[in-house]
């Protein structure tokens, strides 16, 4: 009988975990700032990162200034936060600078 690893599973990766890892390593260095961000200076959430953006853009109080990239960085937050919710794993536990 095969051996569960500490996830439950047999030994190697899942097709979800090499999808998620797959994902992670193909990210721009843009993309891995963000998530970076997000883990360290927002508590792990997209959504009061997202308040600093789109409170800058609208001339309104923020906490954390970010590059001149403010939509793009945007775009790349919504595009992560999908990719989390649907594979249920967050970036931050597999993205490094």
């Amino acid at each position: 009988m095969a051996e569960l690893g500490e996830n439950g599973e047999n030994g190697g990766e899942s097709a979800d975990s090499k999808a998620v890892s797959d994902y992670a390593a193909g990210l721009s260095n843009e993309h891995r700032m963000l998530v970076v961000l997000k883990k360290d200076l927002y508590e792990g959430t997209w959504e009061p990162m997202l308040d600093d953006l789109q409170n800058r853009l609208a001339g309104k109080p923020y906490i954390f200034k970010l590059v001149n990239r403010i939509k793009d960085d945007v775009d790349r937050i919504e595009e992560m936060r999908r990719f989390e919710a649907e594979n249920n794993v967050d970036l931050g536990d597999y993205v490094e600078l």
